[in-house]
């Protein structure tokens, strides 16, 4: 669809987020890429770097084989680097990694031991730059995502309803809960670019109810607009029926039960987003390897609804979907945040 060639305003738009994240003179940046990361984003990573007087360096590693029993395109988890010993020794020795993996490293083991050596983490989301360049995080955007954590570590149930029929009732105590606004500057943290979305995973038990999804919600997994509603209906965090006469009713059978693995039907964790400039139509103007979505997971008001991984509930997966839904209404104990897929004053 685009021409991948470097062009300025990406470049720029690089510069400017690795300049929020601290990269400045004689700073050592880690860019982390594997074999299958987008090339032309890994060139304008190192640019930018350069132009802001830091010293990048690559560390490329090797695109695991796939070991999963179906076709993956979201995991939510990189596998890349697995446990390598080198390749971590280098990204703990740098102060910001940029991430460039397809996948990220959000969710993967090894995040962990990288921050806790001090190093700070920009997933850089696997994007045409094209994208980014028009997602470039603003210095209000912090403050809203951090207003939105607050709340939500304060609260103690989240219930999410629609017109649709949704009507889903969340145990937020004990959850962790995350914020991420496009960039990261404090040892020891990780961020993504796009960003403008607040997270909650969670504990064992806590989501049950009934989720509607409705046509023209998004399976980010399967990059598509849903073009008849799926009715799922949770218990103790567990998917247990998917009920729809349709295409996307039966995908998400098929695959959830691909993986033979009940970890797959749970909850991963839940959220909405926070970011005015992202856009719910996206998914439509890029192809499909020109995206990953993350903007369709920020835009302003939706309820993210995924499933898979959970490490604070102990359960670990591959299989893994991103769901935005629309039109929902999402209430803290008891007070909106979000009314029919619009943000609260």
């Amino acid at each position: 669809m685009l021409t991948d060639r470097l062009e300025a305003p990406w470049l720029s738009a690089f510069e400017t987020v690795l300049g929020l994240c601290g990269a400045g003179a004689g700073l050592p940046v880690c860019l982390l890429a594997e074999s299958q990361s987008r090339p032309l984003n890994l060139e304008l990573a190192e640019l930018a770097a350069l132009r802001l007087g830091a010293r990048p360096f690559r560390c490329v590693v090797p695109t695991p084989p796939q070991t999963a029993p179906v076709p993956v395109r979201s995991t939510g988890a990189s596998r890349a680097l697995r446990g390598h010993p080198g390749a971590l020794a280098a990204l703990k020795a740098s102060p910001l990694v940029v991430d460039l993996t397809v996948e990220g490293l959000l969710h993967a083991p090894e995040l962990k031991e990288i921050l806790a050596a001090g190093s700070r983490v920009l997933m850089v989301s696997n994007e045409h730059p094209e994208a980014l360049e028009r997602l470039v995080p603003r210095p209000d955007d912090e403050a809203r995502v951090k207003a939105a954590v607050r709340r939500a570590r304060a609260a103690r149930r989240m219930r999410v309803t629609s017109a649709a029929g949704t009507d889903l009732d969340i145990a937020l105590e004990g959850a962790a809960v995350a914020g991420v606004w496009g960039w990261t500057d404090r040892p020891g943290t990780v961020a993504h670019w796009p960003g403008g979305i607040v997270v909650c995973f969670p504990r064992a038990g806590g989501v049950n109810g009934t989720l509607v999804l409705d046509a023209g919600d998004v399976n980010l997994t399967f990059k598509r607009y849903l073009e008849s509603p799926v009715r799922l209906t949770l218990r103790d965090d567990h998917i247990e029926a998917i009920e729809g006469a349709g295409t996307e009713a039966e995908l998400m059978r098929r695959y959830l039960a691909a993986w033979g693995d009940c970890a797959a039907y749970a909850v991963s964790h839940v959220g909405w987003g926070l970011n005015e400039r992202a856009r719910y139509e996206a998914l439509a103007m890029y192809d499909r390897r020109d995206t990953n979505g993350t903007e369709l997971r920020a835009f302003a008001g939706n309820f993210l609804f995924s499933t898979g991984a959970n490490e604070f509930a102990g359960r670990f997966t591959e299989g893994h979907f991103d769901i935005p839904v629309r039109n929902c209404t999402i209430a803290l104990d008891g007070e909106p945040v979000v009314i029919e897929g619009r943000l609260a004053a």
